[in-house]
């Protein structure tokens, strides 16, 4: 197998705060015209990974110069309080994005609750309307994992059309809307899954791969193309309990061209494209 020199790596945090930088001006521009972009992010229940996951947000939130609402509640809140609650955020002028943390505890239904959210501050981009809206090119809000991985895509200066970009995953999260975003950018996109046909095959073929399961090694070095761009948004632990993703990444940085590494690839972007979302929710509500 031929083997380029070390992948340039794509750095994620380093990109994230760039956008940060340029959001928090545009947020300050917004707020000197009577409109402060407000994030409502509820968490429901003790899980500790989604603990850390909105004290980020939060921390994100007030750097970049927004307005931001913690609500905790206790994991025995009724379905029925949460959808009321949503209710009364639906309609508070101050709130332009609410974000429901997940996983909910077992008795609460998450569609449910992501569609109480109004689509205008759906900034997740998981509702079924949202979801319409980026399969028809309509304008709503892109979910922020794949919308954080095409800024990173876009970052490395490919040109995606005609390009042969491979998704794997299916997810409603990441996978899918991923490769309608891909799509829009005329790339050429497979979707590969669980019950993929030799998997090799397709990757080999790719000018971009976003790995998208969350299973380690599920890509490694033979696999890749050399030159290809490798998108890891996976989040899993080593044996030694370490972060890493999707992606063998000692072994394919030595094929690849471009890789996001993890930690610090797919992960802090996916909350600058929160606070994106957030941001242009306010601008649509102060042009009005």
């Amino acid at each position: 197998m031929t083997t380029s020199p070390s992948a340039q790596l794509i750095d994620g945090v380093a990109l994230s705060r760039q956008l940060r930088g340029e959001l928090a001006r545009e947020a300050s521009a917004l707020t000197q015209r009577g409109v402060r972009p407000g994030l409502a992010v509820i968490l429901v229940g003790e899980d500790p990974a989604s603990q850390v996951y909105v004290r980020n947000k939060i921390k994100a939130c007030e750097e970049a110069g927004l307005h931001s609402v913690f609500e905790k509640y206790d994991a025995t809140l009724s379905q029925a309080d949460l959808l009321a609650r949503i209710e009364s955020l639906n309609t508070d002028n101050a709130i332009h994005g609410i974000l429901v943390q997940m996983p909910l505890p077992k008795h609460i239904d998450p569609h449910r609750v992501i569609e109480t959210i109004a689509t205008s501050k759906d900034v997740d981009g998981f509702s079924t309307l949202s979801a319409g809206e980026l399969m028809t090119g309509a304008p709503g809000f892109n979910p922020c994992t794949p919308y954080g991985c095409m800024k990173l895509i876009e970052s490395t200066g490919i040109d995606l059309r005609g390009k042969h970009a491979v998704v794997i995953g299916r997810s409603n999260t990441v996978g899918k809307p991923m490769a309608v975003m891909l799509l829009q950018k005329n790339a050429t996109v497979t979707i590969c899954h669980s019950a993929t046909h030799n998997l090799k095959s397709h990757t080999l073929q790719a000018d971009v791969i976003v790995a998208a399961v969350g299973r380690r090694d599920v890509l490694t070095a033979d696999m890749v193309k050399p030159g290809a761009v490798v998108i890891d948004v996976g989040m899993n632990r080593n044996d030694e309990g370490k972060l890493c993703g999707d992606v063998d990444f000692a072994g394919v940085r030595n094929v690849a061209g471009h890789i996001t590494p993890v930690p610090g690839g797919v992960g802090p972007m996916t909350i600058t494209m929160l606070l994106v979302n957030t941001l242009e929710a306010a601008q649509r509500v102060a042009a009005l």
